[in-house]
Order: C-alpha cells, then structure tokens, then sequence
C-alpha cells in the first residue's frame, strides 16, 4: 500500500484539551479509526529556535515526542483537516512510503 509516514514532534509540557499533544495524537488517531499511532519519547533534541530541549530525571516537561503514523493518501487529509479544525499548532514530516503486513494474518 502506498501513502504517508507522518511524523509529529512536540514535547511533554506541549498540552491540547488538557492532555499532553503526544498522548491526544495517539487517542485522535484511534477515534478517527486510523491504522495506528506510535509515541515515542527522546532524550534530547532541539527545534526551530536554536534551543535545546532534554529530558531530565527531575523533570521530563522538556523531553522531545515524536508520534509516528503510517497512513494512507485519505486518512491523511482527513487527519489534516481534523487537525486543522482543532486549532493544534505542530511541526511535522510527512514522506511518501510504500507500506504493509507481512506474515500470517492474525487471529
């Protein structure tokens, strides 16, 4: 199958609708019926201002998150624009992927 690999960068103080961006993208991405959402944390990292941004062990509210989804050409608007609408304000990547399952279907 043909489409995107998104991924969205924030961090763990980042909140929208009172939970942190991260965790509402996964949820988001499970209400919309999406093929599946990844969150990762990072240690350290730094964006578009220059500055860096860590995870401390006293204080993770700085720590980089990525959220990873492997979408199709549709579920990828219809996302965008669910975002859009939200008013969410995040950096992306979205590369064109070729994507699938390998192995026995599961039970």
């Amino acid at each position: 199958m043909n489409g995107y690999q998104v991924t969205f960068f924030t961090q763990q103080s980042e909140r929208h609708r009172g939970k942190p961006v991260g965790d509402w993208l996964v949820h988001l991405a499970r209400e919309m019926g999406l093929r599946g959402a990844t969150l990762l944390p990072a240690d350290e990292g730094f964006g578009h201002a220059g500055r860096i941004h860590a995870a401390h062990f006293f204080e993770l509210a700085e720590q980089p998150m990525q959220v990873v989804m492997a979408l199709t050409q549709e579920e990828t608007q219809r996302l965008f624009a669910r975002l859009e609408a939200e008013g969410v304000r995040l950096f992306y990547v979205k590369a064109a992927v070729e994507f699938g399952t390998l192995g026995a279907a599961a039970q």
